[in-house]
């Protein structure tokens, strides 16, 4: 067959996609990450596979737009006060994590006969994970908003960051110089990216904002798009002039734009470019793997999995057990940061473009990055397991969960409620509470919002409120309803699940994400389950009917059959 550059890019783009597509459908049904689909479409389309022969540079300059918007996305979603948050867990630990997996790397690398230098890059990308994959699969199982998710995602910030500064020195150790020159080298790029930071954080902070509000005034989302996506481009090529690469501007445009009023929408307006351009990258990234030259370097492959999913995974573990956060925190962050993704694809990219990677070692980190994301789901699926393992085995348990001894509250309180879980859903009963004059325990997993209750005078039981011993110290057995408000599903599942064991009389109102996790949770023992999307939903409807002229009392009747279709019991039956 003709290679697929005589048809033209427009065909390769629309066969790249067509292929994501299927591979994306197919990974997901079995439970993997598209991602894994839309490499495995890459691979399909590369030229070390027989078939069609894609142009790969072509797709490479077009998927730069991924990388662009990837990074974009993650500025955007950057909030330097969730960091702040975690700071102490997720930079130190991630900074610790990044040298020791480097120092890892570069062994393992050494010891296969490479040279430091690329020695040094193999380290760098193996030593950062995948943010989308981490995201997404955080989203997928309600654990974003939990404190588990919070230290995951603050800590992959951290790698981020890591990653433009990585960025920045592998340019010089291409360089052939002395150990003078290439120290020189490192601190003038320092200096640029330092100045390119601070003119792009200062001087955007105040012309951006400005920018987006005026064209947001004129009604036109087609101009804001346009807009945004124009800053976009625009701070990342000037990056460029720096010395930079694209992707570190990107990434300073999404942070000037997240503190916008403006940026939510420009989150929302992103999205569609961001997912389909980072389909080409993926997409591309798999059609550079040469199945050949894996198997050539099958044994190097093997060590740099080793480091990935062991020595990584435990070095994790024991790094998080130094700090005062209940073991499913580890548990979580360890589960979601076990893989290498984009950004290790970009510190491989920039290796090779140095000539300092070889196509052997290249092949080797996108094929580990490949095996790992595909693992990834896996990873999660052995959190429970892991943990009653663990629990089975008092000195391990008793390093890794550092939630320390709660203040009890045993004997104080009877007939009171356990409010689980103190975000904005938690918070609304809370306050209702104290106004009613009925007693109540929050039992929060945040630290640092458990001790601003405290010094407010709420009664607060800091840990894991899924926990059974976090539970005894919030009093569950004297507790006349428990209210879990936590977000994350599995977290709400222990949580009544204990609750019920140790106080069977207890009744218990649980927040649900979706409507399929409502049976489920009263199969665990839930009394009342609410979903706040659908009550938000049902809600919206009845305002709706009422605008359009419907009795009031008509509108609610029709809410309530309409609710009874979701919560009843022939549909929980089914």
């Amino acid at each position: 067959m003709p290679p697929l550059e005589d048809f033209g890019l427009i065909t390769t783009i629309a066969l790249a996609l067509g292929l994501a597509l299927v591979g994306g459908l197919s990974a997901r049904a079995i439970g993997l990450s598209p991602i894994v689909g839309y490499l495995a479409a890459g691979i399909i389309l590369s030229p070390f596979t027989p078939g069609y022969d894609a142009d790969t540079e072509e797709l490479r300059e077009l998927a730069e737009l991924g990388v662009i918007f990837l990074m974009f996305g993650v500025g955007l979603h950057f909030n330097i006060a969730d960091l702040l948050r975690v700071k102490n867990i997720a930079i130190t630990g991630a900074l610790v994590l990044i040298a020791a997996a480097t120092a890892m790397g570069i062994a393992v690398s050494l010891a296969f006969g490479l040279e430091l230098e690329e020695g040094i890059v193999v380290g760098l990308a193996v030593s950062v994970s995948s943010t989308v994959v981490l995201v997404k699969a955080l989203e997928e199982r309600g654990l974003f908003e939990s404190i588990h998710g919070r230290v995951a995602v603050g800590w992959v910030i951290v790698e981020d960051l890591a990653t433009v500064l990585f960025l920045v020195l592998i340019p010089s150790l291409g360089g052939n110089g002395d150990g003078a020159d290439f120290f020189k080298d490192v601190g003038w790029a320092v200096l640029k990216a330092a100045a390119f930071v601070a003119f792009g954080l200062f001087a955007g902070a105040r012309l951006i904002p400005r920018l987006l509000e005026l064209v947001a005034r004129t009604g036109s989302r087609e101009l804001f798009i346009l807009t945004v996506v124009a800053i976009a481009l625009g701070i990342a090529t000037g990056a460029e002039a720096f010395g930079l690469s694209v992707a570190i501007g990107a990434f300073i445009a999404g942070v000037v734009i997240s503190e916008t009023d403006t940026s939510h929408q420009a989150a929302a307006d992103v999205v569609p470019l961001r997912e389909a351009f980072a389909v080409l990258f993926f997409v591309s990234v798999g059609m550079l793997l040469d199945p050949e030259v894996v198997l050539e370097n099958a044994g190097f492959l093997l060590a740099i999995l080793a480091v990935l999913l062991i020595g990584k995974t435990l070095l994790r573990l024991l790094l998080i057990a130094g700090f005062p956060y209940p073991a499913r925190t580890g548990l979580v962050v360890t589960a979601g940061l076990a893989q290498m993704g984009e950004f290790s694809f970009i510190v491989a990219d920039e290796g090779l473009q140095e000539n300092i990677l070889s196509a052997g070692s290249y092949n080797v980190i996108l094929a580990a990055s490949v095996i790992s994301i595909t693992l990834n789901p896996a990873a999660f699926r052995l959190i429970g397991p892991a943990e009653r393992f663990l629990r089975g085995k008092p000195p391990l348990w008793a390093l890794i969960d550092r939630q320390g001894t709660p203040p009890s509250y045993a004997e104080e309180m009877r007939g009171h409620v356990i409010v689980a879980g103190y975000g904005r859903v938690g918070e609304l009963t809370g306050h209702a509470l104290q106004q009613l004059s009925i007693p109540y325990i929050v039992v929060e997993a945040d630290i640092g919002l458990a001790r601003r209750l405290s010094a407010a005078l709420v009664p607060v039981v800091w840990g894991d409120c899924a926990t059974p011993e976090v539970l005894e110290q919030a009093s569950i057995r004297q507790a006349r309803l428990l209210v879990v408000a936590v977000p994350d599903e599995s977290s709400a599942l222990l949580t009544v699940r204990n609750a019920v064991r140790a106080n069977p009389e207890i009744n218990t109102v649980v927040r649900g994400r979706t409507a399929a996790e409502i049976h489920l949770l009263h199969q665990m023992g839930a009394h009342e389950v609410v979903v706040p999307e659908l009550e938000g939903g049902l809600e919206i409807m009845r305002q709706t009917l009422l605008m359009l002229g419907f009795d009031a009392e008509e509108t609610m009747a029709f809410r309530g059959a309409q609710r009874d279709v979701h919560y009843g019991d022939d549909v929980l039956a089914h």
